[in-house]
């Protein structure tokens, strides 16, 4: 059997019928919106997720406060690592325990309450952190910081706020302790 080699007379013929011919046209089309469509969904997906953990911190951020706030923790001589234990029971669907870092903080009024900012050239300084419950009547401010790990994705989309492809999550309560 010997090849068919297309000549001059038919090349045109042939170039006719492979633009008139719809095969592929499909494959070819979904081809050039596959890659922005997918980086779309999957980037939807991180925000989403990343929304999701933050909010499961605040709200384990919230029920722990109450522990200071109600003079429980003080109460019990509750530990850094004890409070860290209580939040993680309250976020455990989410959040490794040995991840979670905390920061309580006195203040001697809520106009002098300033956030801790952890991070130090994109890495997390754990030596600014403190453990101080307060007593009655006292300006508290309670911090938990986790390190989530996000996910570079197509087309340059990044998350991270650390070095290593991690973002820092945070949730915060600040409160006045009740009389206890």
């Amino acid at each position: 059997m010997t090849a068919r080699r297309i000549t001059s007379p038919t090349l045109p013929r042939f170039l006719s019928r492979l633009a008139r011919s719809r095969d592929g046209a499909t494959a070819v089309e979904f081809a050039f919106v596959a890659l922005p469509f997918f980086s779309i969904v999957f980037a939807i997906f991180q925000i989403g997720t990343v929304f999701l953990a933050q909010q499961v911190l605040q709200t384990a951020v919230t029920k722990s406060a109450r522990l200071i706030m109600t003079g429980q923790a003080q109460n019990a001589a509750m530990t850094s690592s004890q409070f860290q234990t209580d939040v993680c029971n309250n976020a455990k669907a989410m959040f490794t325990c040995s991840g979670l870092k905390v920061n309580v903080q006195k203040f001697n009024s809520f106009t002098s309450v300033t956030q801790l900012n952890p991070l130090v050239n994109g890495t997390f300084n754990s030596a600014s952190l403190s453990y101080n419950t307060g007593g009655v009547g006292d300006i508290m401010m309670v911090q938990v910081f986790y390190q989530w790990p996000v996910f570079i994705g197509p087309l340059g989309f990044n998350m991270s706020n650390m070095n290593g492809n991690y973002r820092l999550l945070m949730g915060t309560a600040v409160f006045r302790n009740e009389p206890f």
